[in-house]
């Protein structure tokens, strides 16, 4: 039996932005997680850039890139002279055929999991809004201001963020 590499979901949710409305994650993370240099991962990546169409991986523009600098610690970039690779859910998987090392496999298979459980957590919330509108149609208006209250609540929740982490 093989032994797991323990990284908190929390910390790979931390690491998954959304961009151009997309889930991703960025290569200087992957790498972190991966134990490579960033410039090892982009290598291995151009190399086998066949494995990786658009919607796996895609460079970020510009101004996506000072966007997202604007948004995170921007020290923490240093030097960084090229744009991020933005990889996708299944980009993730295809990296798992470039970086074949034990600890490339464990933890492709805990990001994985990671992506799993965010798409259950926003379809819980995806249900949650549905029951209320329909129990929104069967009560009266004494209850409407209790049900705007919640549904501010849930929208707020929904609304589209650069950054997603729990």
């Amino acid at each position: 039996m093989t032994s797991e590499i323990a990284l908190p979901v929390e910390r790979i949710t931390g690491m998954i932005y959304l961009i151009r409305e997309i889930k991703v994650m960025l290569d200087r993370d992957l790498a972190e997680l991966y134990g490579v240099e960033t410039s090892q991962l982009k290598r291995a990546v151009k190399r086998n850039i066949d494995r990786f169409p658009n919607d796996f991986m895609f460079e970020l523009t510009k101004d996506e890139f000072e966007n997202l600098r604007c948004q995170i610690d921007a020290s923490s970039w240093g030097g960084t002279r090229y744009s991020p690779m933005a990889f996708t859910e299944q980009g993730v998987a295809m990296l798992s055929s470039v970086l074949t090392s034990n600890r490339a496999i464990k933890v492709n298979i805990q990001i994985m999991r990671a992506f799993t459980q965010l798409r259950q957590m926003l379809s819980t919330y995806d249900d949650l809004k549905k029951k209320m509108e329909a129990m929104e149609n069967k009560y009266d208006e004494n209850f409407q201001v209790v049900f705007e209250a919640i549904k501010q609540l849930i929208d707020t929740e929904q609304k589209p963020r650069k950054k997603i982490g729990y």
